[in-house]
């Protein structure tokens, strides 16, 4: 009787919700299907790690443009096909590195239980294994189950993921669409302490931020002044420059030092400053123990967004094509 009834209440919430509780992420996903799934993933993550220490900023940005295009579904590690251009080649994404990293742990993993763990779940591990590789410890919990999905469209990506030059109504909007909230913005905006930006995304607020050949009065004037030894014209494509200033390898709190001093890099950084609420919570994740707790949540519920769970999508076997 009690399981009839159970049965029924989860048919109504699927009914209702597109997923019952039974089909949710989960603790330990794997515990009995691959034990060592996530103890290997986090082995290989950190021998890559160890050797490359820019890996940590890739494998998250990875995660977050993966989860911001038809949720956390490993969409992002799709190549091209002859019928279709897949998110790896949008603009938002060329800059991506880090795919072979996903691949080689992919391999490891098949090797141990083969079309049992997605690709989905080993970004969503490899991105918090990476940064946690500097505390040694795990940085947030990564629930697992994540199953991976069939379709990457390059077109959904340029829809999807926030641009640099966003403002803060389309930024908040943006997040907003994937039932994340002011907080998660600015949270999750403090990935910004580690890696490295594009000349190309912010070169505009140095030399013709509104068309007449001016520079963006919200950008920190000496700090405009260093940037522009580094970024020698509108159009250059090429340089690099890192976002944090002298802590752009560590993962910290002092992003936000830097946006209360105006030295936001991208457009997109500065418009956090411009909302009430926004600019508060900046001025409490200043606080590095706040900021590593705030930034456990949000990572948590970004990595649950618009997830594909039971049966849906499938495990693939090469993260980088679909199952034939």
């Amino acid at each position: 009787m009690k399981t009839n009834i159970l049965l029924l209440v989860c048919l109504v919430v699927t009914a209702i919700f597109g997923v019952c509780q039974g089909s949710s992420l989960k603790k330990s996903f794997y515990e009995k299907t691959c034990p060592r799934a996530e103890k290997i993933v986090k082995s290989f993550t950190w021998k890559h790690v160890s050797s490359n220490p820019n890996l940590p900023a890739k494998l998250l940005r990875m995660h977050f443009h993966d989860c911001f295009v038809r949720g956390c579904d490993g969409s992002v590690l799709l190549n091209s096909t002859a019928n279709s251009t897949a998110e790896k080649a949008a603009i938002p994404n060329l800059s991506l590195s880090g795919f072979d990293v996903i691949d080689d742990i992919k391999s490891a993993v098949e090797k141990e239980c083969a079309g049992i763990v997605s690709c989905a779940d080993i970004l969503a591990l490899a991105a918090r294994d990476s940064v946690s590789f500097q505390f040694r410890k795990p940085m947030w919990e990564v629930l697992t189950g994540r199953r991976d999905g069939l379709v990457s469209l390059a077109t959904e990506a340029l829809a999807n993921i926030p641009s640099p030059f966003f403002n803060f109504t389309q930024l908040q909007q943006n997040f907003a669409n994937k039932n994340l909230t002011v907080h998660d913005l600015v949270v999750l905006s403090g990935g910004h302490t580690i890696g490295i930006g594009h000349c190309r995304f912010f070169s505009n607020r140095l030399y013709n931020f509104t068309g007449k050949g001016d520079q963006d009065p919200s950008l920190n004037s000496s700090y405009a002044q260093f940037l522009k030894t580094k970024c020698k014209s509108l159009n250059d494509t090429t340089t690099t420059v890192d976002m944090d200033p002298g802590s752009f390898q560590k993962f910290d709190s002092h992003y936000y030092n830097i946006l209360l001093q105006k030295k936001g890099l991208f457009q997109s950084d500065a418009a956090l400053l411009t909302n009430k609420q926004a600019k508060y919570t900046i001025q409490e994740l200043v606080r590095q123990n706040e900021f590593f707790e705030e930034f456990a949540k949000s990572m948590k519920r970004m990595g649950a967004v618009q997830v594909l769970l039971g049966t849906a999508g499938q495990i693939r076997k090469k993260c980088w094509k679909v199952n034939t």
